[in-house]
């Protein structure tokens, strides 16, 4: 359907949609599920699909117009409409809902407990029935080695199934147990009645019962102590000693009595990184990291109602805590509280970790999340196949005579109107070329676009200037990148393609520099920030491309750099103002340069300040502050 329609052919009539709570449906014209949602009221939420197009999200539009019908079914409560989109969610696959993709590689620790003689292993299969599981481990030598830690302290069965059928048809013990590996009942040394007690020990101990074990081996070292059985005390010693092994790898982040599973969500407009860390007794059990490809533009609550959704959908009731600590809380949290207790037998409370313990350690998980969600971006961005895959793409989407092999990307940044400077990041082949990004120091001017306009015309005349013209190349810094001013080398190679931040004003300020340079024949676009969309010279609408695209993350990484390479080439600039200035105070040293330049951060700041407020700088006295405050007044 045509974009300038007001709205879709498929519309319900007035009065179609009930008011009731819900689940709904938009399929394509092959009866293809394309979106699953839920609401309290189906006719409230679904009107704002069918709104007139112009107002819609640019993805929610490219949804609406793919669809061909939307259908939605009634249900009693809105528990259960969380249950039934779940459901939907999962049988359909709907490609314009959030997509995960979880590490699959997490190692878990299983005790099978529906065993005869429940065994301890270490397993990526999380279909044992029976089975109490523990993590995910973020490596396997880390399962081991908590498992051969806690196994001096409840010596529990290690050996195959095999092993164990053997050993007990024969009366002989197995091998770990003979060599001390395996605490069984086919080692021999104790009953299946008291083995089972054991396992119930160390399952406790895992899921948070440490204070109570330290207790009781203090107890007993004690007792044999006292009564001069130092051999039995010195196992009791060995067994604390595992156990408080055991616990530094895993430190006590929140209170003991503490069973909760905490959120750590980063995003951005395409994905989204989730860092799950599943406390119990306080300390942090397991981590689970789970990346969210985002095909429409959802806010963080519904991200988060979304998250809660697939991680206990189909949970045990064991495996759901007394707590759920998110970043935003979703608008239906009492409706998920709900669905939650009826899942657990128990009442589960939904709450955004906000002070003390619990905040920090949502510091640490969204710390966590944001690197994820980078190291994604990034091993996407370098892959071969997805570098060739997004050339491809672009090519087809801008319409491009060839693929852009080569593509430069402009970014603008002023501190408050001042200090404007530009970058230009270079990639080739899909990849960053560090030895070719420059930056610019832009002139009489804070607008954004004519700053843009200003860029490009410097740039595209060294298209023009001949092969001797080129100026001795500057040496780059340590991390490969060159900043240069003054000095400035032709640009060797003509872009197919050129990128700038922004979308259509940029757009149109970049394409008057092409045609007043007169280099009209090198393709330009633009990616907007706020909705992600790619903007082209001369067009009413931008170009969406989808979410899950690899020349979308190829854009997205060229702006994000070139905004990087900005920021940093400001900041070098200031450092070198401020240390320029204050060089000429007489006896004020680097060192405390460096000190006044931490403190005040820009020369205007220490303008502003008082000289009594500059003495309070360790190493800076009032008469070498009046002298600073009094240097700076009359500069």
């Amino acid at each position: 359907m045509a974009r300038s329609a007001p709205t879709v052919s498929y519309k319900p009539k007035p009065g179609e949609i009930p008011t009731n709570p819900g689940v709904y449906r938009f399929r394509d014209a092959d009866g293809r599920v394309l979106y699953v949602g839920k609401a309290k009221n189906l006719r409230a939420r679904l009107s704002n699909y069918f709104a007139p197009l112009h107002t819609l999200h640019e993805r929610t539009r490219r949804m609406v117009t793919t669809a061909a019908s939307v259908e939605w079914t009634v249900v009693a409560s809105d528990v259960d409409s969380l249950q039934l989109e779940y459901m939907w969610i999962k049988e359909f696959d709907p490609p314009f809902n959030v997509r995960y993709r979880d590490d699959k590689s997490y190692p878990f620790m299983a005790i099978t407990l529906a065993d005869e003689a429940p065994r301890v292993i270490v397993t990526r299969n999380r279909r044992i029935r029976g089975a109490k599981y523990f993590g995910p481990y973020p490596k396997v030598w880390a399962v081991h080695d908590t498992i051969d830690l806690l196994i001096k302290v409840f010596p529990i069965r290690t050996c195959s199934d095999s092993s164990y059928k053997k050993a007990m048809a024969s009366g002989r013990p197995c091998f770990p147990g003979q060599i001390g590996r395996c605490g069984g009942p086919c080692s021999m040394k104790v009953s299946i009645e008291e083995h089972r007690a054991i396992v119930d020990d160390f399952v406790a101990f895992m899921a948070g019962g440490d204070e109570r074990f330290k207790k009781e081996l203090t107890a007993r070292m004690r007792e044999a102590s006292a009564a001069m059985d130092y051999e039995a005390a010195a196992v009791y010693r060995d067994r604390l000693q595992a156990i408080d092994a055991v616990l530094n790898k895993s430190a006590l982040v929140l209170a003991p009595d503490t069973d909760a599973d905490l959120f750590g969500i980063a995003e951005d407009e395409l994905a989204a990184a989730v860092q799950h860390f599943v406390i119990r007794g306080g300390r942090v059990r397991g981590v689970r990291a789970t990346t969210i490809e985002k095909e429409l533009d959802i806010t963080g609550g519904d991200l988060v109602d979304q998250v809660i959704q697939r991680t206990y959908g189909n949970a045990e009731s064991i495996d759901i805590p007394r707590q759920v600590l998110v970043p935003a809380l979703p608008d239906d949290a009492d409706d998920l509280e709900e669905w939650l207790r009826e899942r657990r037998g128990k009442a589960v409370t939904i709450q955004v970790a906000q002070r003390g313990r619990k905040a920090e350690l949502m510091k640490t998980a969204t710390l966590n999340a944001q690197q994820a969600l980078m190291l994604y971006k990034t091993r996407r961005t370098s892959d071969y196949v997805a570098r060739t895959q997004a050339l491809t793409d672009l090519q087809e989407a801008l319409d491009l005579a060839e693929a852009p092999l080569r593509i430069e990307c402009f970014d603008v940044s002023h501190l408050g109107g001042t200090n404007v400077v530009a970058s230009m990041v270079v990639f080739e082949d899909g990849l960053p070329r560090k030895d070719q990004y420059r930056s610019f120091k832009v002139e009489d001017t804070t607008d954004d676009t004519d700053s843009m306009y200003q860029v490009l015309r410097r740039r595209l005349a060294y298209l023009d200037r001949p092969e001797e013209e080129e100026a001795e190349r500057p040496e780059a810094t340590a991390d490969g990148e060159v900043v240069t001013e003054r000095r400035r080398p032709r640009f060797a190679y003509r872009p197919q393609l050129l990128v700038v931040d922004g979308g259509k004003p940029q757009v149109e300020a970049a394409a008057r520099a092409l045609r007043d340079a007169g280099h009209e024949e090198v393709a330009l676009c633009g990616i907007a920030k706020r909705l992600e969309e790619v903007w082209l010279p001369g067009e009413e609408f931008p170009v969406i491309l989808p979410r899950t695209s690899e020349s979308l993350y190829l854009l997205q990484r060229l702006r994000d750099e070139a905004h990087r390479f900005a920021i940093t080439h400001q900041r070098r600039r200031r450092r070198r103002d401020i240390q320029s200035v204050l060089a000429e105070v007489p006896g004020l040293g680097d060192a405390r340069i460096r000190a006044l330049l931490r403190h005040f951060g820009s020369v205007s700041a220490l303008k502003k300040a008082t000289p009594d407020e500059i003495a309070q700088l360790p190493g800076v006295g009032p008469k070498l502050a009046a002298s600073i405050h009094g240097h700076l007044s009359s500069g």
